[in-house]
């Protein structure tokens, strides 16, 4: 149980129903509300004086702020945060609004990045708040792929897919990795990219893997068991092939040779590893993200809400997600069927599509 709901149940009925009436009045109106103004309509019989004294315990609890020297009170953060998890009454969908939001999806078209525009333009005139919409990633074969790197701590891959479709991904690369490091790994990765998506480069990418380790395994025998090298490696460590003595003081030429064969090979791995971890960064990397009516800023504003919901394609998977962002005194008990909905019609949308 959360510290909020420990408290709303603890409260009586009194603390409880001033509670919500301050939250109702403020979201209806944006101003503090004062004791005399719950007075008149309060469910019991009480003196302003009485409700003064339950506004002063909820604000002592952390749940109601005096904003100004005024009498009336304002939720809290942590207030806000209680009323919606525990009290907020969420209503039916407006059938005015519902309709507006069928109307994105009367469209024969495919263009899946079209279709989200039109929701977000949408799902914000409705709402008349900022919508966020969080785009699936795209799953077909890749027809070229670039890293670029933006920082020492950030890099971008950029995928161009085979019907046309651009995305760019951001991640943060493997320590030590450079700009040189990265354009070779997608000349490597270009050169067997036909027809693959991400998730099969990266099958291919390990069973090559898989392939030298073997032909490591092999190769190594022998002088394994001759005492001319050994093995270090912690579990979890990349292996390390240790040379006793100089290697030019080897006499059998077949063991030098061997030798410089593994090393060749290691090298191939330890290549093939960094790609394999490009890869795996930019399939778990940010896809691009449609912000309608307002900018990245906005989430830093300590004044402001998100309502969001996820949606899902025909497996029943999370691809994507749809939000509206607007002051704290959102209309929640409208604004979270509306986003509700709206998911599940882009869930839809994206089935049918897929």
């Amino acid at each position: 149980m959360s510290e909020q709901s420990g408290i709303l149940q603890e409260m009586n009925d009194r603390s409880r129903e001033v509670f919500r009436r301050v939250v109702e009045g403020y979201l209806a109106s944006g101003d503090p509300v004062g004791s005399r103004t719950l007075t008149r309509d309060f469910s019991e019989k009480v003196s302003a004086a009485t409700i003064r004294n339950t506004m002063q315990d909820l604000e002592y609890l952390g749940l109601l702020n005096s904003p100004h020297a005024s009498a009336g009170r304002v939720p809290t953060q942590m207030g806000l945060r209680m009323f919606v998890d525990g009290l907020l009454e969420v209503g039916d969908l407006d059938d005015r609004d519902r309709a507006q939001m069928d109307a994105t999806a009367a469209s024969n078209s495919d263009d899946v990045s079209g279709i989200l525009d039109r929701v977000g333009s949408a799902l914000s005139g409705v709402t008349q708040g900022a919508s966020l919409v969080l785009a699936p990633k795209h799953e077909a074969p890749i027809r070229h792929i670039e890293f670029v790197s933006l920082a020492h701590d950030r890099a971008l891959a950029v995928l161009v897919f085979s019907d046309g479709h651009v995305e760019n991904r951001l991640f943060h690369p493997p320590a030590g990795q450079t700009p040189s490091s990265m354009r070779e790994a997608a000349n490597f990765l270009n050169a067997i990219i036909e027809g693959k998506t991400l998730s099969e480069l990266q099958s291919t990418i390990q069973r090559e893997m898989a392939t030298r380790r073997q032909e490591i395994d092999t190769l190594a025998a022998e002088l394994v068991e001759s005492g001319t090298v050994i093995w270090e490696g912690g579990e979890g460590q990349p292996e390390r092939l240790i040379v006793r003595g100089r290697s030019n003081l080897l006499t059998d030429r077949s063991e030098a040779a061997d030798l410089d064969r593994i090393r060749t090979l290691f090298d191939d791995l330890e290549r093939k590893r960094d790609i394999a971890d490009f890869l795996e960064l930019a399939e778990d990397g940010d896809g691009v993200r449609i912000f309608i009516g307002s900018e990245n800023k906005l989430f830093s504003l300590s004044g402001s809400s998100l309502v969001v919901s996820p949606y899902m394609n025909s497996d029943r998977k999370i691809v994507g997600a749809v939000g509206v962002i607007g002051p704290t005194r959102l209309n929640y008990g409208r604004i979270v069927p509306i986003v509700n909905y709206t998911a599940q019609l882009v869930g839809k949308l994206i089935s049918d599509r897929s």
